[in-house]
């Protein structure tokens, strides 16, 4: 290889570089670690699957006032912070 040759490699290495460091920004977006956790996620969410049932709302308020019910309550001098 001769000196064209070698300063003909250079610029294309040169060039590579460039367009590498312009491009950077969308590259990490389709290949970083981000693009890689909505990958993950979104197969993730493509595993879901929604149940709906018919007295589902009807359950769920009587399981919270159940357990509003389950609460320990504190007296009035129990409430009041300790000196």
């Amino acid at each position: 290889m001769g000196v064209v040759g070698w300063i003909a490699f250079g610029l294309l290495v040169a060039t590579v570089l460039v367009v590498v460091g312009a491009e950077w920004p969308r590259l990490s977006a389709r290949l970083g670690s981000d693009a890689w956790a909505s990958r993950r996620r979104r197969r993730r969410k493509e595993k879901l699957v929604l149940i709906q049932g018919e007295d589902g709302e009807d359950d769920f308020v009587k399981s919270v006032e159940r357990d509003l019910a389950d609460l320990p309550v504190l007296d009035e001098h129990e409430d009041r912070p300790r000196r």
